[in-house]
């Protein structure tokens, strides 16, 4: 397993912004029953995890996208993640809304980028990818180039895998799914039968159904 993608599992668990309850699963705004709810809105408070999601997001995006010349958060759940990352980086930082401001401007991207800037999407989470993807709409329609989306977090549904295929965005994470049930079940934090449990929930969320 990845090194990174281990410790950052690890770190997600202990503060519990990654919660497995494969017994009393969560429900989404979607409607899906999910055993799994993230909150990586959670990492801001933990100055040691802050500081190890901003390097390595940083690390990242030298390695894979070393053309950046500008970042972009993804509301809400990326915006201090990307402008930790746009400051350590020392380039320009913007934020895409979800939905335009309803008053003043009527803005959907809060910042300055300029046409023809190279920006790497900064994401907290990617479950299916059309809310990431939304952004990346938003600043292509900018007249920017996104050259590539780096995340927290993704669960790896296949339909995200696809999403992002079409859209011609390379996504690259620093944790994943399967690391952190590795991780859980490596540590106890859940069991045997959990795993199989969470493994099955993965591979049809949609009409995945609790165990009573």
């Amino acid at each position: 397993m990845n090194t990174v993608a281990r410790l950052l599992a690890e770190k997600l668990l202990k503060i519990s912004a990654v919660k497995l309850q494969p017994a009393n699963p969560f429900v989404w705004a979607s409607g899906w029953n999910s055993p799994i709810y993230t909150d990586n809105r959670r990492t801001l408070s933990y100055p040691d995890v802050r500081s190890f999601i901003k390097i390595e997001l940083t690390r990242t995006i030298l390695e894979q996208f070393p053309e950046v010349e500008a970042v972009a958060g993804v509301a809400t759940g990326a915006i201090a993640q990307g402008a930790l990352v746009a400051d350590l980086l020392n380039v320009p930082y913007a934020y895409v809304r979800s939905t335009p401001k309803d008053h003043g401007l009527e803005n959907l991207i809060e910042g300055d980028l300029r046409q023809g800037q190279k920006v790497v999407v900064v994401e907290d989470l990617v479950s299916t990818g059309k809310s990431s993807l939304k952004a990346v709409e938003a600043i292509r329609n900018a007249g920017c180039e996104v050259v590539g989306m780096v995340a927290l977090f993704t669960y790896g549904f296949p339909v995200a895998e696809e999403n992002f295929a079409a859209e011609g965005v390379r996504l690259v994470t620093l944790s994943d799914y399967n690391s952190l049930l590795e991780v859980a079940l490596d540590t106890k934090y859940i069991s045997e039968s959990d795993f199989v449990t969470l493994q099955q929930w993965r591979q049809d969320p949609a009409n995945w159904i609790p165990s009573r």
